[in-house]
């Protein structure tokens, strides 16, 4: 594949020490072109969030690599991987993991801080919940808002620093059908301004739209 974005190399995350070790990830390798949509399946418990946690740099490998655009996070110190995080990669996640306390408009002002941006540049945060279809939400709580409408929050949140990448783990996992189908059309409209993807999902169904998809079984990887 040429110009890829992400880049993994004999990936191995093991658990435990001594005897009695858990092997979760097994000499991973793939590669996720710029700009693709790809999906990551497989049964739960065996790997496909510890290898997004590690390509994402949340958490670091027992050996191999991941290459970020070139750069090896495993080389990283931890400031440095900080950094990449917040400046190249957008997350989400299945429990949407806003700040109960913050308004829609105030969590994705949080993360632009969080990224070098003054909080008080309000505008792009009004255009990023314009962009998922709440800026009527703006001063709304998520004790206020439906799931669906924390998680497309939270799509606009990662989006807050305008990431190359945008890992989704379960984005909808924990959503009825409606939403699921809401918030996936906007995940694909985000797809479309040439964003790169990479969505784990129990959900075939939706793997289907994927350009490239990646299936974990018991810690190893083939691609479908």
């Amino acid at each position: 594949m040429s110009d890829c974005i992400i880049r993994v190399e004999n990936l191995e995350k093991i658990y435990g020490k001594s005897s009695v070790k858990t092997y979760a990830l097994k000499g991973i390798n793939m590669q996720i072109p710029r700009g693709s949509f790809s999906c990551i399946i497989g049964k739960s418990g065996h790997g496909k969030s510890t290898l997004m946690q590690l390509i994402g740099g949340l958490d670091r490998a027992t050996s191999g690599n991941v290459f970020i655009d070139g750069v090896n996070i495993s080389d990283l110190s931890d400031a440095k991987l900080s950094e990449l995080r917040a400046k190249k990669i957008g997350f989400v996640f299945q429990f949407f993991n806003l700040l109960e306390n913050l308004s829609a408009l105030e969590n994705i002002q949080i993360a632009m801080m969080f990224g070098g941006v003054p909080a008080k540049e309000q505008k792009k945060a009004e255009d990023l919940l314009k962009l998922v279809g709440l800026f009527d939400k703006a001063a709304a709580k998520p004790n206020e808002l439906s799931g669906g409408q924390q998680q497309k929050i939270s799509i606009a949140r990662a989006l807050a620093n305008d990431p190359d990448v945008l890992l989704m783990d379960e984005p909808t996992g924990n959503l009825d059908s409606e939403s699921e189908k809401d918030v996936m059309e906007h995940i694909y409209n985000v797809h479309k301004t040439g964003k790169t993807i990479v969505m784990v999902t129990h959900n075939n169904e939706l793997a289907k739209q994927a350009e490239h998809v990646f299936e974990i079984y018991d810690g190893k990887l083939k691609v479908v």
